[in-house]
């Protein structure tokens, strides 16, 4: 495990504090003007349980990084309400639970590669690409030569969820989603 300085830490991080490992959430650096040092205000999920809490770090703490086996996996299928990957290397499968992906399993298709987080041989977090191409497969007729305009409409993608898109998109096309916002980017 390493030790690093509080101001390093970042969103999406793997600490250990408290005997426990925690996921950041938040974290943003504060510096009250002519009263004491600055210091790094954390807000973090404990992996375990599930309870979340804000603390406080002074810029000079050092932190522990909890060492995670990162392993590339490709998701396969929804069975009920699991989800089913398969590892790369050894292709052993693995079921996941609907919570486990909190909010994730509208970016994922058949086939889509992910990386799995494993803390102590237990799977703990997953990381999907930053931005996915999903078909639209309902939503209101196009208007033409509307490029120019910041007003958006609802799009039902293939997987599911919503998503704002511009007027100009139609039915059956692929479009390109950021999956950190779950925002319109781009045409695919």
């Amino acid at each position: 495990m390493a030790k690093v300085s509080a101001v390093e830490i970042r969103v999406g991080n793997l600490i250990e504090w408290d005997k426990r490992v925690w996921r950041v959430l938040k974290c943003y650096h504060v510096h009250v003007g002519g009263r004491g040092g600055a210091f790094m205000q954390v807000e973090m999920k404990d992996i375990e349980s599930g309870t979340k809490t804000n603390q406080r770090f002074r810029t000079e703490d050092k932190v522990e990084r909890a060492f995670v086996d990162a392993r590339a996996m490709e998701y396969l299928y929804q069975d009920g309400s699991g989800y089913v990957f398969m590892d790369k290397e050894n292709y052993e499968q693995l079921t996941l639970p609907a919570e486990f992906l909190e909010g994730q399993a509208g970016y994922l298709l058949p086939n889509s590669e992910v990386q799995i987080n494993f803390y102590n041989g237990r799977a703990i977090g997953m990381e999907i690409p930053p931005s996915v191409v999903l078909t639209v497969v309902d939503t209101e007729p196009g208007i033409r030569n509307a490029t120019a305009t910041n007003t958006f409409k609802p799009a039902t993608m293939e997987t599911g969820i919503t998503v704002q898109v511009p007027p100009f998109i139609n039915k059956g096309e692929k479009i390109k989603i950021d999956t950190n916002e779950g925002t319109y980017m781009e045409r695919a």
